[in-house]
């Protein structure tokens, strides 16, 4: 089969590979109708997350059709099946799955003993995502192996494109998770920064959750645009003060909710901390680059909530905890818990209420992948999320 492999830094091909095959009992192969670029996939692509091996497949945004099902996962799949591929693999069955924290399922990380040692207990297997996550195969190809297939699936309704539910697999639970993360009330505004595909999905996120003002953080004027015809107030921080035109908008209070959709490869123009992050990050003293981490602490309203879907890989440094206690602020990270809001979110769609392929810019062949991540990476041509179609 074709599928997009990581050859090191900037070094994405389009390979033929041996075909996935099932491997134990609870496996599914399916054959993938639709796949996504990532946000954090640029992370592997910038070679910023460490364990990454030659010709390792890419890819965690995923859905296709059931072709083969192994026998302990009969009873939940059956060949012909629809299913959307959550990027967390999880047993189902561990006491962290059965709490509904899928994303540190106890089971799943194949690589345990790695994961143990850098993260102090492993999290879950991913797909497409080091080896420090399992090391398992990416749904950037024209097939790909399920693990513990009979919990991670989600299965979906024909007569649906695939666009109205390829972001189920990432995205669209990872920016509502974003939101719900920060209890928003009525009253609260709630601020954004990064306005990429996972914003765009925040953004509306807690508009659908009731916040009474949303406020989208970029530079780029595609992103801006769409945040702007999703419902938010928009600030470039290019053009003007992000601290000033913060206070103007919540009477100098500052928002109760600050979400970080930016994660570890934050810019910024020209500030001393992103100026400094850069020597470090160069000289290998500190792997992240925190500046969104430290802004939103400073302007954050006392007793507010920082809500982090942005994805942080190791280190990062003068990060200012003083104010965080001071001010009596609550942090809420993680990766996605994605079957956890699924259903919910499935409905929402089949409702109406939101249709998630509008942050859809580019389609292309698998052949086009490797170029498309440069695009994708630069926001050259208006590129916001890029579709795979095998």
């Amino acid at each position: 089969m074709r599928a997009l492999c990581w050859h090191g830094k900037h070094d994405i091909r389009c390979d033929t590979v041996p075909d996935p095959k099932i491997e134990h009992p609870r496996d599914a192969i399916i054959k993938v109708t639709s796949c996504a670029i990532c946000g954090s996939d640029l992370h592997l692509y910038d070679n910023v997350i460490p364990a990454m091996e030659n010709g390792d497949i890419m890819g965690h945004e995923t859905m296709g059709e059931v072709v083969e099902v192994g026998p302990e996962a009969r009873g939940k799949l059956k060949v012909g099946d629809r299913i959307v591929v959550p990027f967390t693999i999880f047993c189902g069955e561990c006491e962290q799955c059965r709490r509904g924290n899928f994303s540190v399922c106890e089971r799943s990380n194949r690589n345990k003993a790695m994961a143990d040692k850098v993260f102090g207990h492993t999290t879950a297997g991913l797909f497409g995502y080091t080896h420090l996550t399992g090391g398992y195969a990416g749904g950037q190809a024209e097939y790909l192996r399920v693990p513990f297939a009979d919990a991670t699936h989600i299965k979906v309704p024909a007569g649906i494109p695939d666009e109205k539910l390829l972001f189920l697999s990432d995205i669209f639970p990872t920016g509502w998770q974003g939101a719900v993360q920060c209890d928003i009330q009525p009253e609260d505004t709630v601020c954004i920064w990064g306005c990429g595909p996972v914003g765009q999905m925040t953004i509306r996120s807690a508009l659908l959750l009731g916040a009474k003002q949303v406020i989208a953080i970029d530079r780029v004027p595609e992103r801006l645009s769409m945040a702007r015809a999703g419902g938010a107030t928009t600030i470039n921080f290019e053009e003007e003060s992000v601290l000033e035109r913060l206070q103007d908008l919540t009477g100098g209070k500052g928002p109760e909710k600050c979400i970080d959709a930016v994660g570890m490869e934050a810019h910024a123009t020209a500030t001393l901390d992103s100026i400094y992050d850069r020597v470090k990050q160069a000289v290998m003293l500190e792997s992240d680059r925190a500046h969104v981490l430290r802004e939103m602490m400073y302007v954050c309203r006392p007793a507010g909530v920082l809500s982090v879907p942005g994805v942080y890989g190791g280190l990062i440094d003068k990060v200012p905890f003083g104010m965080v206690m001071n001010k009596g602020l609550t942090i809420r990270t993680g990766q996605t818990h994605v079957n956890r809001w699924t259903d919910d979110l499935l409905r929402r769609i089949e409702e109406g209420q939101i249709d998630p392929s509008f942050v859809i810019t580019h389609t292309v062949g698998l052949d086009a992948g490797p170029g498309m991540y440069k695009t994708f990476r630069d926001k050259q041509d208006g590129c916001i999320k890029v579709v795979l179609k095998p």
